[in-house]
């Protein structure tokens, strides 16, 4: 008698139930991948970093530098730096030129951002390419151009300036100098930095406004909202991750500027130090290099830096939680 039950079909792709799963062997191709990145950061940022933190606790001079082993002050360094008025100066001048040159940088970028959408392909194109020029300048390029532009000798700014009439600017513009003060010395930064910083602003915006589709913008002109209410109810809702990822780097950027300054101020004018021009003075300037003093400043620096990266990430996460 022939048996006639159905056969017991397995499931398609299972295994037989008398061999386990095999051992799945662990994928280092990706790490393989980044490891020589990995390696970079560390040698070039991270350990740099650690001696900085380490120096910071120590006095380091001439003799430490000759060989002998640096001697251990505890917060001595940082005890110092926080009494000495002209550190605080730095600190107000640091904080102020962000202020001032993030705001114009966000704002003047936004509108070049907007100004180029508007444009037609041929016209965007060729005016994007110009303005990246402006951010492809190398700082010590763009302070020489600006030196010799605001310059008392010459300088083609005192020249137009005079040749305007008195009663619209005033008289004696031909032999002012601009970096004699810390007010028109970051005058002069600030136009430099903003004029470097905007096309990276404008760039990115522009690129933002491509992906926003033209649906909404016709529906909210027939709706009749104009450019002011388009803006923050539709342009800056869609880009506001854009916006905050420009504004934390050019925070991050304009916290740290030196070289602008250094070619502009120099290091006689002390009143105009900024965190980065002061923290060189200290560790540099001076015949008997103060390395521990220079590494304390720069530490307070990167702590101000991490503490705005930090409040940056945090609002990213908020926003990726409630999306």
């Amino acid at each position: 008698m022939l048996d006639t039950a159905p056969a017991v079909r397995r499931p398609p792709g299972r295994r037989p139930s008398g061999r386990g799963r095999p051992h799945r062997r662990p994928r280092f191709g990706p790490y393989l991948l980044i490891a020589p990145t990995v390696v970079v950061i560390a040698v070039l940022m991270f350990w740099p970093m650690i001696q900085i933190g380490i120096m910071s606790f120590q006095k380091v001079g001439n003799r430490q530098l000759r060989g002998e082993p640096a001697e251990s002050v505890g917060t001595e360094n940082f005890d110092t730096i926080l009494k000495d008025p002209l550190f605080w100066a730095a600190f107000r001048h640091t904080v102020l030129f962000a202020v001032v040159a993030v705001s114009l940088t966000m704002v003047i970028g936004t509108l070049v951002g907007l100004l180029l959408n508007r444009l037609g392909k041929r016209m965007s194109s060729f005016v994007s390419g110009g303005v990246m020029v402006a951010w492809a300048t190398p700082p010590v390029t763009a302070a020489i151009i600006f030196s010799w532009l605001f310059g008392s000798t010459g300088g083609l700014v005192n020249w137009s300036l005079d040749k305007l009439p008195d009663a619209l600017v005033g008289g004696g513009w031909n032999d002012y100098n601009w970096f004699a003060t810390p007010l028109s010395t970051y005058t002069v930064l600030t136009v430099c930095v903003v004029w470097q910083a905007c096309p990276f602003v404008a760039v990115s915006v522009l690129a933002g406004l491509k992906s926003v589709p033209r649906e909404l913008y016709e529906a909210a002109r027939v709706d009749g909202s104009g450019p002011w209410r388009t803006f923050w109810s539709l342009t800056y809702p869609m880009l506001k991750p854009i916006f905050l990822v420009v504004l934390v780097m050019s925070i991050i950027w304009d916290f740290k500027v030196f070289t602008q300054l250094f070619i502009m101020s120099g290091m006689a004018n002390r009143d105009a130090f900024n965190l980065s021009l002061y923290g060189y003075s200290e560790a540099f300037g001076a015949l008997n290099p103060k390395l521990g003093m220079g590494s304390a400043i720069a530490a307070v620096l990167t702590l101000i830096l991490l503490v705005v990266t930090a409040l940056y990430v945090r609002v990213m996460v908020r926003q990726g939680e409630t999306r």
